[in-house]
């Protein structure tokens, strides 16, 4: 890679689909004040599209389980050592580091080493699990920007220089704030399933999503689905799981965003993760659903430290939404939490008013200029 003489260079990484749309956005903040800028990195579809040279896919490295990451251990490598060579060869004037924490410190001790700025932007789960982390994110990180109204608390804890600056989700258009995106629910329904973004959690969801989807379809008349596809995930994956369930041959997947989802459906069975926070500033009611290995569903009951694992409900700090995990994510379980929530129409729309009022606890929109300020602020010009 040839820069000019006074190119400013910024390193970027995104490990995951929701992290690489965010930091897209972070990307043409920056280059909107400072076109100049040169951005290469690993990420997927949202940085590539924004401008960033991609050295390494993303969906090389992403993989969901504490377990479930040894069959990626080679590609991870692989790509670390692919950004540690770039570092050393390019010396970036700075390096933004999106979630991803486990790949992403170890790049930040690299960096360290290089004298290389380091912005950590989403931080990781501090207040989940493994809160030590938080001496080592001191002693690697300049500056963490984190997006959750809890996390800035946290980190000063640690006299780890943080700004919170809201979570960049808000920064999509939504539906005018104070009222929701339905009056009342569709006659037939219409239920949204969003198994993830990365194909071994759609392998384990959802085939679970589509036996609630049965089991619905006889006791909801005429009701109707739509399958979300992340722009992360091979259309073909979900058909062929799809296509070997009878009564599923027209369903609709959905390609063209999550938000259309939100949009067109009552309420929708989501993979545990940032889509649900999504839906919840959208107004659209939701069952949260989650499996991983045994090992690591142990792993996890050992670990983590707090009592819901949706983002809903963790910044609601009460189960707003219901959680089904593990053994509990069953189609029967599943179907009839979205039978419940539908049956009473004031109760979902009282559900749906008291999701979009989650949008005022996020901090409300401006989080991708808010850190474009921050980074451009860091890089020595």
């Amino acid at each position: 890679m040839k820069l000019t003489s006074h190119q400013p260079c910024v390193a970027i990484v995104a490990g995951e689909a929701s992290g690489d749309q965010h930091g897209a956005k972070l990307v043409r903040a920056m280059l909107k004040r400072q076109p100049k800028l040169f951005f290469c990195g690993i990420g997927g579809p949202g940085l590539r599209q924004a401008g960033v040279r991609i050295v390494v896919d993303a969906a090389e490295l992403t993989v969901v389980g504490i377990t479930e990451v040894f069959s990626k251990i080679p590609d991870i490598l692989k790509g670390m050592g692919t950004f540690k060579k770039l570092l050393k060869s390019l010396k970036p004037d700075l390096l933004i580091l999106i979630d991803f924490p486990d790949f992403n410190l170890h790049l930040a001790a690299a960096a360290k080493k290089l004298g290389i700025p380091v912005l950590y932007y989403i931080s990781p789960q501090l207040w989940a699990w493994r809160r030590g982390r938080g001496r080592r994110i001191g002693k690697l990180v300049d500056h963490m920007a984190v997006i959750l109204p809890f996390e800035e608390r946290i980190y000063q804890e640690f006299n780890v220089p943080v700004t919170y600056v809201g979570h960049p989700l808000l920064d999509d258009t939504l539906p005018a704030a104070g009222q929701a995106p339905k009056d009342g629910a569709l006659t037939p329904p219409v239920i949204g399933l969003v198994p993830g973004s990365r194909e071994n959690e759609i392998i384990r969801l959802l085939p679970v999503m589509l036996d609630a989807g049965d089991i619905l379809k006889q006791k909801l008349k005429h009701v109707r689905f739509m399958i979300s596809r992340a722009d992360t995930v091979e259309r073909q994956l979900i058909e062929g799981i799809v296509s070997r369930r009878p009564g599923w041959e027209n369903v609709d997947v959905v390609s063209d965003g999550v938000d259309k989802v939100f949009e067109r459906c009552d309420a929708i069975i989501a993979a545990s993760g940032t889509v649900t926070l999504q839906a919840a500033i959208y107004g659209t009611p939701m069952v949260i659903i989650y499996k991983v290995s045994t090992v690591s569903a142990w792993l996890a009951r050992v670990l983590v430290r707090v009592p819901n694992v949706g983002l809903v409900n963790l910044v609601a700090g009460r189960e707003l939404v219901p959680e089904l995990l593990q053994n509990d994510a069953t189609g029967d379980n599943i179907a009839r939490e979205i039978r419940n929530m539908l049956k009473d129409e004031k109760e979902l729309n009282h559900l749906r008013r008291q999701l979009i009022d989650l949008r005022d606890v996020l901090g409300g929109s401006g989080a991708s200029d808010r850190v474009a300020e921050l980074a451009l602020g860091m890089i020595d010009t």
